[in-house]
């Protein structure tokens, strides 16, 4: 599994005020093929159940967790259009094209929680393409900046690597994605974008020359 939400750029920076992301929520991306594992796993989380309106929504038992979403990342997929519903009685899954670019980054750990997390640069990349609009889609751009804070420069030269194994119209989508966010000004308890807009243009420049 993933940690794949907007608490990445908390998890990646967690004493730095200036990437905190206020989340009620925590997204966990779970391999298509481990599905029967991690059911298992859930079985015995106390605090957390399953929600009676979405199974794949864990609800707090008590007020000093937060929610958690499961989703399913199958790494066969990386186009925002292959979105499909992995049927399962106990643990039904909507599976996210852009989460299948996702590759295993560093583990976290918090309070003696190992805590595993994308590759900084895949999560950029699959939060430009997650098609999603009005508020939702603006604190993916959000969470873009904050991990854009947290960013080495081998991060940036990852990011436009992978960016340049898609398809021109995924490509297209990112920076149409960067140009919104290089634009955006800030949202209360979400990173600040205005910090990172040379990153999103040096982002841009690069993402505009000729593949080799």
């Amino acid at each position: 599994m993933l940690v794949v939400g907007s608490e990445v750029p908390n998890l990646l920076q967690p004493e730095a005020a200036s990437t905190l992301v206020v989340s009620q929520d925590v997204d966990i991306a779970v391999p298509i093929d481990r599905v029967a594992s991690i059911k298992a796993l859930l079985r015995d989380v106390h605090g957390l159940v399953p929600s009676a309106e979405e199974p794949s929504v864990y609800v707090p038992t008590s007020p000093a967790l937060i929610e958690a979403n499961f989703l399913g990342l199958d790494v066969r997929l990386r186009d925002a259009s292959e979105t499909y519903v992995l049927e399962d009685a106990e643990l039904p899954l909507m599976v996210f094209g852009p989460l299948g670019l996702l590759r295993p980054g560093p583990v976290v750990e918090v309070e003696g929680l190992r805590l595993p997390l994308p590759r900084a640069a895949d999560l950029m990349v699959e939060k430009l393409l997650t098609d999603r609009t009005g508020e939702k889609g603006a604190r993916d751009l959000l969470v873009v900046a904050g991990l854009l804070l947290a960013a080495a420069p081998a991060d940036l030269e990852e990011f436009v690597s992978v960016a340049r194994t898609l398809s021109d119209e995924a490509r297209h989508a990112i920076s149409s994605a960067l140009t919104v966010l290089s634009l955006m000004e800030g949202h209360a308890g979400m990173p600040d974008p205005v910090p990172v807009r040379r990153q999103v243009a040096r982002l841009l420049s690069a993402m505009e020359q000729p593949r080799g």
